[in-house]
């Protein structure tokens, strides 16, 4: 089929390459442009920009899709369908309404759970058993077109964002070409998505990351593995920001915030509201990530020391 791929992060690149192999006519390739990044703010350009690069695909970066000339050049390269996978913009009534097919999206939940932004890291941050990868034919709602294919993913004890990115990134690459060959022999059915069950995955906030020890120890556990990579979880010592990259629940008691003894693999272990966390990796400012016993050494921090009373800048 003739199309046309709206994506930006790796996400949608492992799509766009699974569209590639299945041999698809890709007229052009859409995509956000590129950002500044690093230390040096050098511009970066996506991940899908980079793949649709090394295979010779035209590649379009427009800041908006508002405009009648951008409507017309989408309109023009006469495209049999469009598939959408994470890309960040809204599209249009003229662009959904242009390829002869519509617009289909790749995306990860099992509608109408977690429409919106941040499905992925909702649904760990949730205690979801399970999400997955819809795909949908795009409607001018937020999430809310028909759904074609639905798969479903579970989330595991030590699932995090990053690891169930890539799972659904894998499975929305085969899903996508499957629903493609389906359309193309007319065998691809509609289903409605239901009034009942419709939640929504708001956007990821930096201020999400940072660890209040009051909160149950499950739910700091949801937290570190959700927002990982970004924004990822903090907590402040001794004027330090220190990320929280891996932790695990420990059925301990002690006050809030209270450093407790050491587990026998030496990793600290700090109470919280219900229960306790392990700290099995962290990372120091402009530092390498360190186990939870080389930080601890290195920090030393006495059992019945409160996190509590730690501040930093930016707090």
């Amino acid at each position: 089929m003739r199309l046309a791929f709206m994506g930006t992060p790796p996400f949608a690149a492992r799509a766009l390459e699974a569209l590639i192999a299945a041999g698809h006519d890709i007229a052009a390739i859409y995509t956000q442009p590129p950002r500044p990044a690093g230390r040096g703010h050098k511009l970066v350009k996506s991940a899908v920009h980079v793949l649709a690069e090394s295979h010779g695909l035209e590649v379009r970066t427009p800041e908006r899709l508002k405009s009648a000339e951008e409507h017309a050049a989408f309109a023009a390269l006469g495209l049999d369908v469009a598939v959408v996978a994470a890309y960040g913009l809204i599209l249009p009534k003229a662009i959904l309404d242009a390829p002869i097919h519509g617009c289909i999206n790749i995306h990860g939940s099992l509608l109408p759970r977690w429409r919106g932004a941040a499905p992925v890291q909702r649904a760990i941050l949730a205690g979801d058993a399970e999400t997955g990868i819809t795909i949908m034919r795009m409607d001018a709602g937020l999430d809310t077109g028909p759904m074609l294919l639905k798969r479903a993913v579970s989330i595991g004890r030590w699932t995090t964002a990053a690891g169930l990115m890539d799972d659904l990134a894998v499975l929305g690459g085969a899903m996508i070409v499957e629903a493609l060959r389906l359309l193309e022999l007319g065998e691809l059915t509609e289903t409605p998505q239901p009034a009942e069950g419709v939640t929504y995955a708001s956007k990821l906030d930096r201020a999400e990351g940072l660890i209040d020890w009051a909160e149950p120890a499950a739910t700091l556990d949801r937290k570190v593995r959700a927002l990982n990579p970004w924004p990822g979880t903090t907590f402040a010592l001794r004027g330090e920001r220190i990320k929280l990259l891996e932790a695990a629940i420990q059925f301990r008691r002690g006050a809030p915030g209270a450093v407790l003894d050491p587990a026998p693999d030496g990793c600290p272990i700090v109470a919280c509201g219900e229960g306790a966390l392990k700290l099995l990796q962290v990372q120091r400012p402009s530092r390498a990530a360190q186990d939870g016993a080389s930080f601890l050494r290195g920090f030393a921090l006495a059992p019945g020391i409160s996190l509590l009373d730690d501040t930093c800048a930016g707090n």
